[in-house]
């Protein structure tokens, strides 16, 4: 086993990777570390639909799920109708935007969704061998790199109003999957090999289903955990629809959990927490609560380590970066990026953008968005003000997170899968 990257001041642990896989792959949601940071040294700046494109690959519908690149392969979600009852891995070949394969999961019957959240809202993680994907419902699926089935699992039905949108994370030898929404939330591990489960825990809530909490407001969490090592353990950090909770990796015991995401209009969460400088930062979604917190300990640290708690925040979707000691998110309604004193949940800046669905991502110095409309807007990561370089704008709608790797850019629109490179 190898590590892409560790980073040790942001306490991130790398995504386990395969002997074959390449430590420049972007092999899940948010990157080789989960917190969408990027090591490479270059990027291209500046393209539009027909300059430094250089494949593009269709797609049969839209989709929120976003591609991931791992040992020449890029891997996209995508269904192949328009009542989701046919979920699809598609596999394309990264040098040229051939299609290799696609695996489709099917499903007996149409499950609710929100229009603005498709079926297929998925990220896959794959660890240059092996590639997992979730299909909610459909269930979770593990396929070798010929799109042969090593295994799949049926976690139960998951049914919300506004669909679902989780992604797993390859950790070591195991799959940590955040299961939900719907009448039961929880997270488990399951063996990478075999598709066995090693352990899972249940989230305990309140309401008349997995869609409305006991008052009859919104309720749900759809965020991704992150993986990091806090108090020389590694932990599963993960957003849940009232608190942020840490898990042991090994068994799934609860390490320490931290109050605050409960809002007035709901119990919710989108966006992923985002650690650095021993500072952990979650947002609740709907315009709800966020938090800063000092992570680490065990029980219930509200009290003790919880730094901030802002009630009211901008809609969060889309999961921000941690650079240089701040916080620079994408928000979903009002459409603004804002720079925040993770310290103090001080807004330092805020620049008005069309609405951002899809995460940020650092690199070369740079912060990458696409928003709603397909525009990538590329940033100085600047606490002071917001430093625009460029606006690069594709002419398709998006919802996604580009994936980086080997100097290139992949995007995924609601028509196509694009390969970006000068």
């Amino acid at each position: 086993m190898c590590y892409c990257h560790q980073f040790s001041v942001a306490m991130f642990v790398a995504f386990a990777c395969g002997t074959v896989a390449n430590c420049n792959d972007w092999p899940g949601f948010r990157g080789p570390t989960g917190n969408g940071i990027s090591m490479e040294a270059s990027l291209p700046l500046n393209w539009d639909s027909s300059t430094n494109i250089r494949w593009k690959a269709p797609l049969p519908h839209p989709a929120n799920g976003s591609p991931i690149v791992s040992n020449g392969r890029v891997f996209v979600t995508a269904a192949q109708d328009a009542d989701g009852r046919r979920r699809a891995l598609y596999c394309f070949d990264r040098r040229n935007g051939k299609q290799l394969w696609v695996h489709t999961t099917d499903i007996s019957k149409t499950m609710p969704t929100h229009k603005t959240n498709p079926y297929c809202g998925s990220t896959p993680a794959a660890n240059g061998e092996v590639v997992v994907v979730w299909h909610a419902s459909a269930g979770l699926v593990c396929l070798d790199f010929e799109g042969k089935e090593v295994w799949s699992r049926n976690l139960g039905e998951f049914e919300h109003i506004w669909g679902y949108g989780t992604s797993p994370v390859i950790y070591q030898d195991r799959v940590i999957l955040h299961s939900g929404p719907g009448d039961r939330i929880f997270i488990g591990a399951y063996d990478l090999q075999s598709g066995k489960t090693l352990w899972e825990v249940d989230e305990p809530q309140q309401g008349k289903n997995g869609s409305e909490r006991e008052d009859g407001k919104y309720k749900g969490s759809w965020c991704t955990p992150i993986i990091a090592n806090i108090d020389n353990q590694d932990q599963v950090i993960c957003t849940m629809p009232t608190r942020v909770v840490a898990y042991d990796p090994k068994d799934g015991g609860v390490i320490w959990t931290c109050d605050g995401i409960r809002g007035p209009k709901g119990d919710l969460s989108y966006s992923s927490p985002l650690l650095g400088d021993g500072v952990l930062v979650s947002i609740g979604g709907f315009q709800g609560p966020g938090i800063g917190l000092r992570p680490g300990g065990k029980g219930n640290i509200t009290e003790s380590s919880r730094l901030w708690r802002n009630d009211k925040n901008p809609q969060s979707i889309g999961s921000g970066v941690f650079v240089d000691g701040y916080v620079y998110r994408p928000n979903a309604g009002p459409g603004t990026i804002e720079c925040l004193d993770p310290k103090t949940g001080e807004v330092l800046w805020t620049e008005r953008a069309e609405t951002c669905w899809g995460s940020i991502v650092h690199v070369a110095g740079r912060c990458y968005v696409t928003d709603q409309s397909g525009k990538t807007h590329v940033f100085s990561p600047n606490p002071e003000k917001y430093e625009a370089l460029a606006v690069n704008e594709l002419g398709e709608p998006s919802n996604s997170t580009p994936a980086v790797s080997d100097g290139q850019i992949f995007i995924r629109t609601f028509g196509h899968l694009y390969c970006i490179g000068e």
